[in-house]
């Protein structure tokens, strides 16, 4: 079992700690125990699937898209980007755009993107805690200002900025913007609802997302909880979003991710009163 030293990011917009990350040059390390120090590519070799952050918003995202797998190896040579958000907090007003909620084509978008309306293409969703979004590559998206959110997504730090409301980065000139690299990667479909759906239920295991990138499921406890981990691949990880409590006798505690390797056997989860956590692997 692996807890890592989380990788903070100071952003335009905000805050990220990368807390499980195999991103090239930002690759997490073992925080504790006899493997402190090791980066992750020491215990699983090759690039690890799976990036998991922490996303405060002060501000609005920059409105954007990521590339699939097959288009980001063709110009990038890397994995894309499918991701899925869980939302830990929000502020009264917070939003989230999500897909498109209009039919428009390539050279429309262009249009909208130029004439400063791309906005009013996009869903939007007034948020709250508990509220979970898919966003397989291609889908347009944006993080509102007031939104603490868990992200899971793929091993990939590609992203093409379609619109950034004229702000300025932290370096005082305009952020590149990607509109034509976008244009080829977006996923021009509209679909009647983005949100994802679930009900929540008290000490059982509740799946959120299942796609071929990774699954996650919501954990709610109140009492001590088993996760065998013969089914679920070569790891699990445990993302903590409220309260405190241990894993396998480790402590763990909000804004805390655990890597726990198939080898571990299971993983006895122990709550401190109340404790809300994600789990997730491929």
């Amino acid at each position: 079992m692996y807890k890592f030293k989380p990788i903070l990011k100071t952003l335009v917009w905000g805050t990220e700690s990368w807390v499980l990350s195999g991103v090239p040059g930002n690759e997490s390390v073992v925080a504790e125990g006899p493997d402190a120090g090791k980066k992750i590519t020491d215990i699983f070799p090759g690039q690890f699937p799976l990036l998991i952050k922490f996303i405060d918003a002060h501000d609005d995202l920059s409105i954007q898209v990521h590339p699939d797998d097959e288009l980001a190896a063709r110009r990038h040579g890397c994995k894309g980007k499918t991701e899925m958000w869980y939302v830990i907090s929000a502020s009264e007003g917070a939003h989230l755009l999500s897909g498109l909620k209009e039919k428009i084509d390539a050279d429309k978008y262009v249009e909208l993107v130029e004439t400063h309306r791309i906005v009013d293409a996009l869903a939007r969703y007034d948020v709250s805690a508990g509220d979970v979004f898919y966003l397989p590559a291609g889908r347009i998206h944006a993080i509102g200002g007031g939104c603490y959110i868990a992200e899971i997504q793929e091993t990939s730090d590609i992203t093409y900025r379609i619109y950034d409301y004229g702000r300025l980065g932290l370096d005082g000139k305009p952020r590149q913007l990607h509109t034509q690299e976008a244009k080829d990667a977006i996923d021009y479909t509209v679909h009647p609802d983005y949100r994802t759906h679930y009900e929540a239920e008290p000490d059982k295991s509740v799946e959120l997302v299942k796609c071929r990138h990774f699954t996650t499921c919501l954990l709610d406890l109140t009492k001590p909880f088993v996760q065998e981990l013969d089914a679920c691949g070569d790891f699990l990880i445990l993302i903590c979003l409220e309260g405190e409590g241990s894993v396998n006798g480790t402590s763990f505690r909000h804004g805390e991710a655990i890597l726990l390797p198939a080898s571990d056997g299971r993983a006895e989860i122990i709550p401190d009163g109340c404790l809300k956590l994600l789990t997730t692997h491929v």
